[in-house]
């Protein structure tokens, strides 16, 4: 039988295990992304792992999230991961070149490559075949030292999209279509696989953008084939010999299928506060829009910034309402501006921001109290704006600018004749001279280290029975952002797990961190889908530096998972779900932790009388992490 496009490339990645659904494998990894809210914690853990060289074929630092410099935290940091990329052989994207995800589609994503990235949302890089995945900091630093990455082989799920978009409907509308047919939760363990006549007819940034969001369906990966789309992009980016054609063959097989017609899309919304809760913009119309924010990893390509243009010319949004504009790299930039459309933007009375990810993560931007927003990103998380009673919907660019220009949702069948999409220019600016290239021997490079840089903290061993007490009971889908928050003053200190950790969980239950530390420690007990949305490993490194020694929850999302691993957090299941309502928080419970074996039940005893069947989905090695303390003490005695 033939292979689709996920096995072939896992096939000529693979390490060790089988390629077999639900088993351990380890992956080749040929290049690897870090951005500077995750990369300084991920340099550091890679420094510490003791290699004098990254072993990939190409890794790169971006300086994307904590741009605002507002003190010396970020500034510090970017000069430590600049200092850091030069001594051990990463290229360095200083601050302000633009979004890690744009930038790596336009200059280095390869088809039929594997990537992984310290940010959920590397699977960007398979609009044009490579198999790109998400992954905690740790496993990032393991993947630089010439580590394989272990995850479980994934279902393989056929995406067939037959037809064409028409009229107002966008690749954003695809996801978007997606994620309401699915969840949130609708992907875990999956790559979605793109085929169909439709695949054609949708461009590389396009591509992306479908899977950018796949993230938020919980999916390991989604890919597009590599063909005459993709060509051509890469011939305008300047690497045509980067191209190589990737396609399914005739008789693969896949676990799932799923068809849809584009031509019978339309403009959608995703609701607050969860990228899965759909609506049509049609049922929204008379809603008033306080902000329209256009940009992010997800919508920032000069041909989706292009079409806002051109529907804002010689236009004026509302005076009420705030329209912001986030190109997705200077490249970008360059080619809006080559074109005058930037003066388009001016007019029209909107604000255009630097090349960052800005008000995606809550860093500048933020709409008023408890205003709506219209938002072209991926996430709209109770709070991740920066304004914890705003309404956020997820929505195209398209409809983004619409709503600007209306001061409101309108009904689709009023806007008139969609413009043609835009198509890329014959010369595309390079802006490849603004990246550093490491030199040849950084042996002598002197890494600087600012003040708010922490060492890092280590743990020890797992005891045979884990005893605590119950610090935290949250509910179904609480999120990374739920477990840390972003924004300006809490995610620049990232590079320090002591000081970020007060502010755990602090949208959630503000006594939190002060509960637990009185407490020495204990255990979270929580519902479906714990730790989806972001790769931030600080929230799983934050809890274990307070002391939280498990989490005891009805379904867990991947990275998060992951994460807890690589820290020594078991992270366990309830077997019986009906289990969650009787154990409550301040409850003292007992994990018989040296009797864990991989896939199998334990009893724990809840206040000394109730047992509770708990059972886990890990592997012998995750087991033998957690055990020794999490994954640097485990390399640390293998080496």
């Amino acid at each position: 039988m033939g292979k689709n496009i996920t096995q072939k490339i896992i096939a000529s990645h693979l390490v060790s295990g089988k390629m077999k659904a639900g088993s351990e494998i380890g992956l080749r990894i040929d290049q690897t992304l870090t951005q500077d809210a995750t990369g300084t914690m991920a340099w550091l853990q890679f420094e510490a792992i003791g290699v004098p060289r990254v072993k990939t074929e190409l890794s790169v630092s971006y300086v994307d999230h904590n741009t605002l410099q507002q003190g010396f935290r970020n500034p510090d940091d970017h000069q430590f991961l600049r200092t850091v990329a030069a001594k051990y052989g990463a290229v360095f994207s200083p601050p302000g070149t633009g979004i890690c995800h744009q930038l790596h589609l336009e200059n280095f994503a390869k088809p039929g490559k594997t990537l992984i990235g310290s940010d959920s949302h590397t699977p960007t890089a398979g609009g044009v075949g490579s198999l790109s995945m998400g992954a905690g900091g740790l496993s990032v630093a393991l993947a630089m030292a010439g580590e394989p990455y272990y995850i479980t082989m994934p279902k393989v799920v056929k995406v067939q999209l037959e037809g064409e978009l028409t009229g107002w409907a966008t690749a954003k509308d695809i996801i978007l279509h997606l994620l309401g047919l699915l969840t949130v939760k609708g992907g875990v363990g999956k790559v979605f696989e793109y085929a169909g006549p439709g695949v054609a007819t949708l461009s590389v940034p396009e591509r992306a953008t479908i899977t950018n969001m796949g993230a938020e369906l919980g999916a390991t990966g989604s890919l597009f084939p590599s063909d005459a789309v993709t060509k051509k992009f890469l011939a305008a980016m300047g690497r045509p010999e980067d191209y190589v054609q990737l396609k399914a063959d005739p008789s693969a097989a896949y676990d799932e299928e799923i068809v849809i017609d584009l031509a019978k899309l339309e403009p959608l919304a995703a609701k607050p506060h969860m990228p899965d809760r759909m609506a049509t913009i049609k049922s929204l119309a008379g809603l008033k829009v306080n902000q329209s924010a256009i940009g992010s990893c997800t919508n920032s390509s000069y041909a989706d910034l292009k079409a806002v243009a051109l529907m804002l010319k010689g236009k004026r949004v509302k005076p009420e309402t705030d329209l912001f504009i986030s190109p997705g790299s200077k490249q970008v930039l360059k080619m809006l501006a080559d074109e005058n459309l930037l003066q388009i933007y001016l007019d029209a009375g909107a604000r255009i921001l630097e090349c960052t990810c800005g008000p995606c993560l809550g860093y500048g931007g933020s709409p008023m109290s408890a205003g709506v927003s219209a938002r072209t990103f991926n996430r709209n998380f109770e709070g991740r704006s920066g304004t914890q009673d705003a309404q956020v919907y997820l929505v195209s660019p398209q409809t983004a600018a619409m709503a600007a220009l209306n001061g409101a949702f309108t009904d689709p069948a009023t806007w008139g004749e969609a413009p043609a999409k835009p198509v890329m220019p014959k010369k595309v600016p390079s802006i490849r001279h603004l990246f550093v290239f490491p030199p040849e021997d950084g042996s002598g490079v002197e890494v600087l280290r600012g003040p708010n840089i922490a060492p890092l903290s280590r743990f020890g061993r797992t005891p045979d029975v884990v005893e605590a007490g119950v610090a935290l009971k949250v509910g179904d889908d609480i999120t990374t952002d739920h477990i840390l928050p972003g924004g300006t003053h809490i995610m620049s200190l990232r590079s320090n797990i002591p000081a970020i950790s007060e502010y755990l969980f602090t949208n959630v239950d503000k006594e939190f961190v002060g509960r637990i530390k009185q407490m020495d420690g204990g255990v979270i007990v929580g519902g479906e889908n714990y730790g989806q949305g972001s790769s931030r490993e600080h929230a799983a490194l934050g809890p274990r530096h307070l002391g939280v020694k498990a989490v005891i929850v009805k379904s867990l999302a991947r990275i998060h998972r992951a994460n807890l691993v690589n820290f020594g957090i078991l992270p366990l299941l309830f077997v019986d779900k009906a289990d969650y309502d009787k154990v409550a928080q301040g409850a003292q419970v007992a994990i018989p932790a040296g009797k864990i074996k991989p896939g199998k039940a334990v009893e724990a005893v809840v206040d000394g009388k109730l047992k509770v069947k708990l059972t886990n989905d890990l592997t012998a090695k995750e087991l033998d992490i957690i055990l020794s303390g999490g994954l640097l003490n485990a390399v640390g005695a293998s080496r």
